[in-house]
């Protein structure tokens, strides 16, 4: 059984991590550090969590965990490391963007590996250190990655993407409270949101000469939890082709799959899933593509490549069903 390490325990990702780690048959929770919550309960922040777990917030660190998940802000996981050592034998994971882009992967002589297995399953399974990919991130990539792979890309992608509440994480702001979000919705950081660095980078990943610009409009939604994007470009082949694209792709991901019917988030909500839904219209292919942004977009992610990583089943700590009803 490994022993592992929260810091930033206080957060939405950090409370879902400990949610599906206390269940995870290879797996002890050594500590949940939180400045803040020192010394709290952790079931009295996480009130989900009552009756399954009896430890508090934790001041200390124990250096010598076998794995720590670092749920910092954006930016704040590097300066955490440089004020904090770990023994060489921690793995990491790392759930800000600060090592997803390939200029940041290299840190203090640790070499970080983007952790989306769709992607970069191999690596990960002998990766000592995770970046582990943002959320609206995963969803948009896993709708564009099939085609990315057969050169298909050929022309501009534009892509609307909306997310839950839970997103903008804990910390309140004008657009996060019930007052405003609620029958509400908006978008932000059109065409310039951070995520889009690494999605580029894993399209140029598979398909080395895309040159064309993802048109990404972000969105608030007056819900919690979830993402739904859609994403469409030109497409010469037919449905059926598309679709054996992706099912050939995707034939054995753990957790993402090609669905028939057309798509709602309640499939996917409170999952590691990601579905993904095909469309034709004249010359262009609309690809939907949902996820829960707390799991599959964070959390249930970090596991599963903490899974990889170890070799331990992939779907270990994360069967999980959706809160459908």
């Amino acid at each position: 059984m490994i022993q592992v390490g929260i810091i930033g325990g206080a957060g939405y990702t950090a409370g879902e991590l400990i949610r599906l780690l206390i269940h995870h048959r290879e797996v002890k929770i050594n500590f949940v550090y939180s400045t803040s919550n020192a010394g709290n309960k952790i079931s009295d922040i996480h009130q989900d969590l009552i009756g399954e777990i009896d430890q508090k917030f934790s001041d200390k660190i124990n250096t010598d965990v076998d794995v720590l998940f670092l749920c910092l802000g954006h930016g704040n996981s590097k300066t955490f490391l440089e004020n904090n050592h770990f023994s060489s034998a921690t793995k990491i994971i790392d759930l800000s963007n600060d090592f997803r882009l390939l200029n940041d992967r290299v840190f203090q002589g640790k070499e970080f590996v983007y952790g989306l297995p769709e992607l970069n399953l191999e690596a990960i399974k002998t990766a000592n250190y995770i970046a582990n990919p943002g959320c609206f991130a995963t969803t948009i990539q896993l709708a564009l990655l099939p085609l990315a792979k057969h050169d298909l890309l050929q022309s501009d992608i534009h892509v609307n993407a909306v997310t839950g509440a839970t997103g903008a994480g804990t910390s309140l702001s004008k657009t996060t409270h019930y007052t405003w979000r609620d029958n509400n919705f908006s978008y932000y950081k059109p065409f310039t949101h951070q995520h889009l660095g690494e999605i580029n980078q894993s399209l140029t990943q598979l398909q080395t000469s895309f040159s064309n610009e993802v048109n990404f409009m972000p969105n608030r939604g007056n819900f919690s939890r979830g993402i739904f994007a859609t994403a469409y470009s030109k497409f010469e082949g037919t449905l059926e082709e598309a679709k054996h694209i992706y099912l050939d792709f995707y034939k054995d991901a753990k957790f993402t799959f090609l669905s028939d019917v057309e798509l709602h988030l309640k499939q996917v909500v409170n999952t590691n899933k990601c579905l993904v839904h095909l469309h034709k219209h004249n010359d262009k292919l609309l690809i939907s593509s949902i996820t829960d942004n707390l799991l599959k977009g964070a959390s249930g992610q970090a596991i599963h490549n903490m899974n990889l990583m170890y070799g331990f089943e992939e779907s270990e700590g994360l069967n999980l069903k959706a809160t459908y009803f």
